[in-house]
């Protein structure tokens, strides 16, 4: 592994830290304020919110700290980013909705190891789909 690659890496280890603190942080705000995590539609909204946060700040900190992107073309980069995400969010909604709604465990605590799960996913899309000429 070349040394720029493990920079990469550790950079995008440190933006995903804050980007899972974001969408950690929105998921509980919205669940202990707003929305029932017992009932699965509302669980399922809560973690919808909670990605879109996150994936808002997961591009724009991707692009600048991690790939430093170049691309002028701002809108066709933040579609593959969204498309790439939205195929993450499957994931973590799947997972979410067998742990908590079907197994019955803890959602604060499958959250957490579910986001392990996304940010190994959520970088793979990335380096090697939306920023591959970065």
């Amino acid at each position: 592994m070349k040394k720029a690659d493990i920079t990469e890496f550790i950079a995008y280890l440190i933006v995903g830290v804050c980007v899972s603190i974001i969408s950690l942080g929105s998921y509980y705000l919205i669940t202990i304020f707003f929305l029932n995590p017992n009932n699965p539609v509302e669980l399922q909204i809560s973690n919808i919110l909670s990605w879109l946060f996150a994936c808002t700040a997961a591009y724009f900190l991707n692009r600048i700290f991690v790939f430093k992107s170049k691309n002028n073309n701002l809108l066709k980069e933040g579609v593959q980013f969204y498309l790439a995400r939205l195929a993450t969010l499957l994931i973590d909604m799947a997972l979410m909705f067998i742990f908590v709604s079907l197994l019955k465990y803890n959602d604060k605590i499958v959250k957490i190891f579910v986001q392990i799960v996304i940010v190994i996913s959520n970088y793979i899309v990335s380096k090697f789909i939306v920023f591959k000429n970065s």
